[in-house]
């Protein structure tokens, strides 16, 4: 089999600058056909783990809770791939309207990412298909405010884009010039679409995510797009009946074979090798995400515990519980409206969650007071790196 018959080609680009050349894929499916044989092994495993993954909802003292705070926690991460400075607390002091500790700007990109990712979940839940329409509007909220919001919004690109470099003529990659763009996508939304099932979801989802990145068809945001769906794709397949698995993470941590994988793919033709990491990274990323939701079920059940224990005034104490849990950095004042109590009462409940070592007083002044829930946003940050 020879697999450079895979390899796209390069078109040369003349401007006024400098000649540039731009590659452009073949569409797929790969032809020659994909050599699975030696990685049907790691495929079940791969699958067995997403089962995994799935079933642990079923066992969450909260289910819409982790997804609240897991989907979160990805777009941090998704986001600092990217270049962004923002923590997962950061995010929650600014969805808390809050000041965060970090330019506005890039708290707003993780809140947009959050919006998107939200968005397109329901769309899908809702019977919208997998298409051009809703990647391109899951786009426009990407990029709907900071930073992005000059880089047009919701439109596939009209102008040259690259990576790396100062431009086309110096960058790493050049992806396909503007007039090829929509021919690759009508055949990248026909093969998500394909229905004969030449390929199980786990694989077509590994090359629709290569194909969307190399295409790069937006001025911005195509990572995090092209991230987001994968996650999209084992929604609507029926892989998952929750959006709770994302590559984010394990991309990160593997940032540079990562991009050698892509590269690769598109240099050689060698789509093996990146299936083979990616599955790695499916089944690595259900490790850790069933790791989390373990430590934040026993986490929650040691806590309320300790709670049940402390007497007449419990059930106050819970209700302040049940909204850090969700909150986990606020302060009086945000937990007062949101639970519907007096300010002295919720006083007296965090005094008690500080006695029980559940919760800690994070600024050390007297006025102005913060309040975190260590333990629980230390399982959740665990990965992101500051």
């Amino acid at each position: 089999m020879d697999i450079k018959q895979r390899i796209g080609r390069y078109r040369k680009i003349t401007t006024a600058q400098e000649p540039y050349l731009a590659y452009i894929p073949l569409v797929l499916p790969p032809n020659p056909s994909l050599y699975l044989d030696d990685m049907r092994p790691l495929l079940e495993k791969a699958n067995v783990a997403l089962g995994r993954l799935d079933a642990i909802s079923n066992f969450l003292p909260d289910p819409e809770l982790f997804l609240y705070m897991y989907v979160r926690k990805e777009a941090v991460l998704s986001s600092q791939i990217e270049g962004t400075q923002s923590s997962l607390s950061d995010l929650l002091a600014f969805e808390n309207k809050e000041v965060p500790g970090v330019p506005i700007n890039d708290v707003v990109e993780v809140s947009n990412y959050v919006a998107a990712m939200t968005y397109g979940i329901q769309q899908l839940h809702e019977g919208f298909p997998l298409c051009l329409r809703l990647i391109k509007e899951i786009h426009g909220i990407l990029l709907s405010r900071g930073r992005g919001e000059n880089k047009q919004p919701g439109e596939f690109r009209h102008s040259q884009n690259w990576l790396g470099g100062t431009r086309p003529g110096n960058a790493r990659f050049v992806p396909p010039p503007q007039d090829e763009i929509m021919s690759l996508l009508d055949n990248l939304e026909k093969f998500i679409h394909d229905e004969k099932g030449y390929f199980p979801t786990l694989i077509k989802a590994a090359l629709v995510h290569v194909q969307f990145e190399t295409i790069h068809p937006f001025l911005d945001g195509n990572g995090r797009v092209g991230r987001l769906l994968i996650t999209f794709m084992l929604c609507a397949e029926g892989l998952l009946r929750q959006p709770l698995l994302y590559l984010s993470l394990y991309f990160k941590t593997y940032r540079q074979q990562y991009y050698d994988h892509l590269q690769s793919v598109r240099e050689t033709g060698n789509w093996e090798s990146w299936i083979k990491f990616f599955l790695e990274g499916i089944i690595a990323t259900v490790n850790q995400a069933i790791q989390t939701a373990r430590k934040i079920i026993d986490l929650i059940a040691s806590d309320r515990k300790k709670i049940e224990s402390f007497g007449r005034s419990r059930l106050t104490v819970f209700n302040v519980h049940q909204y850090l849990e969700k909150h986990p950095v606020t302060d009086i004042k945000q937990i007062a409206q949101s639970c519907h109590l007096a300010r002295p009462t919720v006083t007296k409940a965090i005094k008690a969650l500080e006695t029980l070592d559940i919760v800690k007083e994070m600024t050390g002044k007297a006025w102005g007071k913060r309040y975190v829930y260590q333990e629980y946003l230390d399982i959740l940050n665990d990965g992101i790196g500051f």
